[in-house]
């Protein structure tokens, strides 16, 4: 082996080490958020309990819950766009649950509805307890009155006065015509480790190709 060697093996060896390590690492992201996915789904997918007095945002968000309450006067309209559908919105009301009130998602509504009444009073409810992270600080315009443009449960709690708690239904009995329930899935949460795993690999592939490539140019040279 000549001098001239010593340097690209040393870089090459030194960089396909540090690409493998984070496609390993992403790897092991992948299975840590696998494992998180399975405890959502079976959250969401669970037998239905009553609202917990104290909910924790972590230990209870996805929670399957059934409610039976009123549904109260007022009206958040939070703009998404839904496949099937186009734009529209979600309709966040305040929901009393017994001397409790908390704020409920009752479903999506194309933009054309916006300014139809839609019924209040007594429902059962059944859906998923949600703290959803929809919220950029720097890119997520503000409240413009009733029109939102992300589900912030504090600030929206503080709009009705009701609990920071948001159930998001599932089932509405009895059914509403002209609003759709978008219940939560964990489809819409990026799991994107995989990818990244094999963005990773790629590189340490294309610079072994690249070192190989340097030392047969440098053997070539030696050779004439």
């Amino acid at each position: 082996m000549t001098r001239r060697l010593i340097f690209p093996l040393l870089l090459g060896a030194g960089g396909i080490a540090v690409l493998c390590a984070l496609g390993t690492w992403q790897l092991q992201r992948l299975h840590w958020k696998q494992g998180i996915l399975t405890v959502i789904d079976a959250r969401i997918s669970g037998v239905p309990i009553e609202i917990p007095r104290s909910p924790g945002r972590k230990s209870d968000n996805y929670l399957s819950v059934v409610a039976a309450g009123e549904i109260l006067p007022g009206e958040l309209f939070v703009l998404f766009s839904r496949e099937g559908f186009g734009p529209g919105f979600r309709i966040i009301a305040p929901f009393d649950i017994g001397g409790r009130q908390i704020l409920l998602d009752r479903g999506f509504i194309p933009e054309q509805q916006r300014w139809q009444i839609r019924e209040i009073g007594a429902f059962q409810i059944r859906g998923n307890l949600h703290w959803p992270d929809e919220t950029d600080r720097f890119f997520t315009p503000q409240p413009e009155g009733d029109l939102w443009f992300a589900r912030e449960v504090d600030a929206m709690a503080n709009y009705f006065g009701t609990e920071p708690i948001l159930l998001v239904a599932k089932d509405v009995l009895p059914e509403i015509d002209g609003i759709y329930p978008w219940p939560i899935d964990s489809s819409g949460i990026p799991n994107n480790h995989l990818n990244y795993a094999t963005t990773w690999f790629l590189l340490a592939a294309a610079w072994l190709a690249m070192t190989a490539m340097w030392i047969w140019r440098i053997n070539q040279s030696e050779s004439q």
